[in-house]
């Protein structure tokens, strides 16, 4: 199937409030073309060097969301260029993007990424950690958390739901909190092998790569 054909099967099953993320990532510009042609504006990238380099190559109104772990001294080269960050996982990392943002009169927005599976090999704050993080959230100025993002354990649909439930309970309990600069907008979770469970829990964004654009192309 072709690009526009796997977005159009995609998009059959999709409500209207879920955001479909087309995650580029070792892809040419030229196959995200395609995806833009076909009236997609949401494109994921895992690593800042990609997403910098196809951010001057591709058209100004694609939103560009940064689904990897970001690296403190990478903070710089993004600003003004990232729709959402994806990957806020700790409070050194949030001082680093309040200070860059802040030097530059900008405000960032972030997802908290939580590690829900208490994986050592995935990034992404344990639960037992968030209030630290939260609190830490509330003094800034040029960051503005929109919501949380995971990325599960690859297992069973009915292991995938009980992640993704546990991620929607914690959106939720969140939403109750007022919180200063903490809101919750996004829940990001699910990707090409789970997106529709992500969904059925709740998830309004989902990040597809995979099912849009074919297996990672990765250099030798």
């Amino acid at each position: 199937m072709t690009i526009s054909e796997n977005i159009a099967e995609i998009r059959k099953t999709l409500p209207k409030d879920v955001t479909l993320i087309c995650v580029s990532k070792t892809k040419p510009v030229e196959l995200l073309l395609q995806a833009y042609d076909c009236g997609e504006r949401n494109f994921g990238e895992n690593k800042v060097q990609e997403l910098v380099s196809k951010y001057e190559e591709m058209p100004k109104d694609v939103k560009w969301h940064l689904i990897g772990k970001l690296q403190r001294n990478k903070v710089k080269y993004i600003v003004g260029k990232v729709k959402l960050i994806h990957s806020l996982d700790n409070i050194k990392l949030l001082e680093e993007i309040e200070r860059v943002y802040k030097n530059k009169e900008l405000t960032a927005e972030v997802l908290i990424q939580i590690n829900i599976g208490c994986e050592e090999s995935k990034s992404g704050i344990l639960l037992e950690d968030l209030q630290e993080l939260l609190i830490s959230c509330e003094k800034c100025s040029n960051v503005k958390v929109m919501g949380i993002m995971a990325i599960i354990p690859k297992g069973t649909t009915k292991e995938n739901m009980m992640y993704f439930k546990q991620m929607k309970d914690i959106f939720d309990e969140m939403s109750t909190k007022n919180f200063k600069n903490i809101s919750m907008k996004y829940l990001s979770m699910g990707m090409s092998s789970d997106y529709t469970e992500a969904i059925k829990e709740g998830a309004n964004i989902i990040r597809v790569g995979r099912n849009i654009f074919g297996e990672r192309e990765y250099k030798s």
